[in-house]
Parts: C-alpha cells; sequence; structure tokens
C-alpha cells in the first residue's frame, strides 16, 4: 500500500532534513520515546484499578472520598493540561532533549513522593508535582518524533508512537493489579522510578537535541489566568456532585469565577503577541476538528474509566487484578489496530475512518447503560475490545491532521496544544461524569440510607464504596445496605454511560462536518494535510 503521502525525492534537499546519523536509528529513537510516553500514561492506567484501595481506609489505603479521588486524577491532568503548551515552547527555546530529561526527573521525584502520601492531601499535592513532569515529557516526544521522521514515514512512525498508549493501557491495570495483590497501595506510584531512570539513560544516549530557530516567548499571565479558570470550573463541578446540590453559592461561585477567568484567558490570548495557546491555530477546520475530537473522546471515556473500576470490583467483585486482566481487550485492540489505522485511512480517508471510530465508542459507551450484576463477562470484555477499535481508529489520524497542519519547527507547540485538549478534556470528563454518577447515586441511596444515624448517613452517601465501608462495620446488620447500594449504583452507571455516549456523538458529528479526507498540497512550511474539510 502506498503512503498517503506520496515518497520523497531524496535528491530533493527541502525533503530530506533530517541528518543520516540521526536518520538511521529513527527506529530506536522512537522506541525509547515511546518508553517515556507509555510511563506518563502508565501511571494513570494504574491508578485506575487502584482507586477502591485508596478509598478503603488506612492501613490498606487513605481513606480518600470520591471527590477526593477525582481530584487525585484531576491534579495531576489540570497541571499537565495548563503547562503543556508552556512547555512546549520551553522545550522548544532550551532543547526538546533537555525538557524530556527534565520532566523525566521531576515525575519520577513526585512518584516517589506519592508512593509514600500519608492523607488525601498529599496524594493529591504530589500528583500535581507528577503532572508537571509529564507537562514537559509529552510535547517534546511529539516534536521529536517529527523531526527524526520524514514526511513519508510520519503516518506510520504516529501510528506506532499511539500504540504505545495501548501498551500501557494494557500494562497498567495488570501491573497495578500485581503490585496490589503483593504490596502497599504506595507501590502503584514507586514502580515509576525505575522505568524512569532506565528512560532517562536511554534518551541521554540516543535522541538528537532539536529546538525551533524562532521560538515563542513565555506567557505567564496567560498561564495563570488558563490554570486558575480550569481550577475554579472543576472545583465546582467536582463540589456540585458532592453536594448533590448545583444551586449552593459555594458551587455557583467557584463556577462563575472559572468561567471568567477563562473568558478573560481568551481576550489576553487574542490580543498579546506571545500567547500561551496560539488561537490562530484553530483558523484551520482540520486542526480544530482534530483536536475537538480529541476532547470529547477522552471526555467521554476518562469518565467511563472512573466509574467502570468501581463497577468491576465494587459491584462484580473482581479484586484489583482481576479489573485489570478484564481491560485487556481494551488496550489489546489498541495495540493491534492503532499501527495499522493509516491503511484505513488510505483506503476510505480520514474523516470517514474517525467518523465511524467515534460512532463505535459511542456505541461501546452506551453498552453499559445495559450492564447489571450479572452481566456475561464475555459480553464485558467484547464492549471493551470494541472500544479500543475505536479509539485505535480516532488517535492516529486525528494526531497526524493536527500535527502536519502546522510547520515542522511548531511541532512542539502544536503537540502541546492538542495534547492540551485531550487532557483538559479528560478531566472534565472525570469532573462532570463523575458529578452525574456521584448526585445520581446519592439520590437513589438516600431513602435506604435514612435509617441509619446523621453521622453514617452522610458518610455512606458519599459514594458505593463509603456505603460498603459502612454497610461492612456494622457487620450482619449491615447487609443489607448491599444489595441497594449496588443497584443505586448501576443506576448511576447507567445514566452516565448514556452521557458519555452523547459526548461521543458529538465528537463524531464535528468529525464528519470539518475533518479532512484525503490528501492536499502543504501551505508554505507545512507538512501535507488530508484535504476535503468543509466550512
Amino acid at each position: 500500500m502506498p503512503d498517503p503521502l506520496g515518497p520523497l525525492d531524496p535528491a530533493d534537499p527541502l525533503e530530506r532534513c533530517v541528518p543520516e546519523a540521526v536518520h538511521r536509528r529513527r527506529w530506536a529513537i522512537l522506541y525509547v520515546l515511546m518508553f517515556s510516553l507509555l510511563i506518563v500514561v502508565l501511571d494513570n492506567s494504574i491508578l485506575n484499578v487502584a482507586v477502591k484501595t485508596i478509598a478503603s481506609p488506612a492501613p490498606s489505603g487513605v481513606g480518600a472520598t470520591q471527590s477526593q479521588l477525582e481530584w487525585a486524577i484531576n491534579s495531576y491532568t489540570l497541571v499537565f493540561a495548563g503547562l503543556l503548551f508552556t512547555a512546549g515552547l520551553l522545550g522548544d527555546r532550551l532543547g526538546r532533549k533537555r525538557a524530556l530529561l527534565f520532566g523525566m526527573f521531576v515525575f519520577g521525584a513526585g512518584s516517589a513522593l506519592a508512593a509514600f502520601s500519608g492523607t488525601p492531601g498529599e496524594l493529591i499535592a504530589y500528583r500535581a508535582t507528577m503532572g508537571l513532569g509529564a507537562a514537559f515529557v509529552m510535547p517534546a516526544t511529539l516534536a521529536v518524533l517529527m523531526n527524526v521522521f520524514e514526511r513519508d514515514e510520519q503516518v506510520r512512525a504516529m501510528g506506532v508512537w499511539s500504540g504505545s498508549v495501548g501498551v500501557a493501557i494494557a500494562v497498567g491495570p495488570v501491573t497495578g493489579g500485581l503490585l496490589l495483590e503483593h504490596f502497599w497501595w504506595g507501590s502503584i506510584f514507586l514502580v515509576n522510578v525505575p522505568v524512569v531512570i532506565i528512560a532517562s539513560v536511554a534518551m541521554a544516549v540516543l535522541v538528537p537535541d532539536s529546538r525551533d530557530p524562532e521560538p515563542g516567548r513565555i506567557d505567564p499571565l496567560g498561564v495563570l489566568l488558563s490554570i486558575g479558570g480550569l481550577l475554579l470550573l472543576v472545583y465546582g463541578i467536582i463540589h456540585g456532585g458532592e453536594l448533590a446540590d448545583f444551586a449552593a453559592p459555594s458551587v455557583v461561585l467557584p463556577l462563575l469565577g472559572g468561567i471568567g477567568l477563562l473568558t478573560a484567558f481568551v481576550a489576553h490570548e487574542r490580543r498579546t503577541e506571545h500567547p500561551a495557546v496560539d488561537l490562530s491555530y484553530f483558523a484551520q477546520p482540520a486542526f480544530s476538528a482534530a483536536v475537538a475530537a480529541m476532547a470529547l473522546v477522552f471526555f467521554a471515556l476518562m469518565g467511563l474509566t472512573f466509574f467502570s473500576t468501581f463497577y468491576l470490583q465494587s459491584v462484580r467483585g473482581f479484586n484489583a487484578l482481576q479489573s485489570g486482566v478484564l481491560l485487556l481487550p481494551l488496550a489489546v485492540a489498541q495495540v493491534v489496530f492503532a499501527p495499522r489505522a493509516r491503511l484505513a485511512v488510505d483506503r476510505f480517508g480520514a474523516r470517514t475512518v474517525c467518523t465511524a471510530a467515534m460512532v463505535t465508542v459511542a456505541a461501546g459507551l452506551a453498552a453499559f447503560a445495559l450492564f447489571d450484576a450479572r452481566s456475561p463477562v464475555w459480553l464485558i470484555e467484547a464492549v471493551f475490545f470494541v472500544q479500543g477499535v475505536g479509539m485505535a481508529h480516532i488517535m492516529p489520524p486525528v494526531t497526524v491532521a493536527v500535527m502536519q497542519a502546522l510547520p515542522r519547527e511548531k511541532a512542539g507547540a502544536g503537540s502541546a496544544v492538542s495534547n492540551t485538549f485531550r487532557q483538559v478534556g479528560g478531566a472534565l470528563g472525570v469532573a462532570v461524569l463523575g458529578s452525574v454518577l456521584s448526585t445520581r447515586y446519592r439520590a437513589e441511596i438516600e431513602e435506604t440510607l435514612r435509617a441509619l444515624p446523621l453521622g453514617l448517613r452522610e458518610t455512606a452517601g458519599e459514594s458505593i464504596e463509603a456505603t460498603l465501608g459502612v454497610a461492612h462495620s456494622l457487620g450482619p446488620v449491615g447487609e443489607a445496605l448491599v444489595s441497594p447500594a449496588q443497584d443505586a449504583f448501576l443506576d448511576a452507571m447507567r445514566l452516565t454511560a448514556l452521557g458519555s455516549a452523547a459526548i461521543a456523538l458529538i465528537g463524531a458529528a464535528v468529525v464528519a462536518r470539518y475533518l479532512p479526507g484525503r490528501v492536499a498540497e502543504p501551505a508554505p512550511g507545512a507538512e501535507p494535510a488530508w484535504e476535503g474539510a468543509e466550512g
């Protein structure tokens, strides 16, 4: 099958711009980059199977509530997203190799500290530190990739790079389950440290340095406005779910403050000569559609991942290791199909492939609305596999569309923009869908908990894990709470799953309307991109 971007002319110095020494070791460099990307994704996929354990009282966990668990996930994600563009610019200015090594060091240090957290607050803070390190790693990996591969190999390399996310999803839950079977909960973070050391040594030896000859300037006000706005917005959403009351002043004021700061951020970015996020990129329909697709699919999937762990462990009774194994079809599908997504794009075009994939993901999400406490395991596995196939045919094409819409020297900035919106989408997915889950669960279990003393009633109403914890502490009397708690969670999960599916369908509509379909001639200084976009 010919490459969709066409063959290179080796005699053309404008096309063959990668040094020969770097070109010869390009695949070794790619696998090192995958290793560094793997650890960033691995951390969240390990955490997914550990949330039930972390929610348990000490010494098994740290007694985190559902809202604290959401913050443990989102503190990482929001710092990651808020600093991605600035980290990408620093990598473009100071060198991507330096950015990679610095990011890996900070990520490793944060992991070691998180492993020994004594309270949920400490865990949230150290997860934020890990997000700071990850913000330097992610854009630098993609920027290096775009600078060591010629354009005729970039689509293939991007598929392999995206497939490493599937590897992390596969390795993470099983690794997390194994660690929790034999060690304390902090081991899921401590395992990152040796991986960081190995990856850093390989980077120092193999990865070439590169930078933008005309890097942008840092925009500290834009960074502060964006992080502050996102933190207030997510706080308001999570707190609303915690209270089951989105009209409370302590919910409305942070929401309005977050919206106000984000509005000020957009106004500032449009005026400043050195924006933290270059909004001019979004004038290209292909870029905008690809970024929107990433944000929406991660909004839906991160919310699903959060509640599916409680379904598998708290409702179905699987332990952490068994839950990790049950997630393997989701990962295996991505590992197998992501590197081959380009073949489907060659034949049908990026728009058709991504639209069908988004609809497939939506169908998989909606299927969770049909599950109950006795759904056959093979059906759950089939749904996870279908979702993995859908994801595998979304991420490589939209990532290539983003990166090839920009000049090569802006690869770090382009990667940062796409990853920023992906992480923001994921954070909002956990916050919004987690709050929907929490609010519906409280409403469903409230009547059952009326017989409990007030203090126990408030504790038990926080989440299904809290209810089951109270039931266990009450002994035989508490057994009457177990079945209603599971029924209430299933009802809340069904509503949340349908909400996730609706978000994925919105993404499908955006992709169908705006994403290009075939190869177009590049703009001056830019890589070729797919044509056929409307608007």
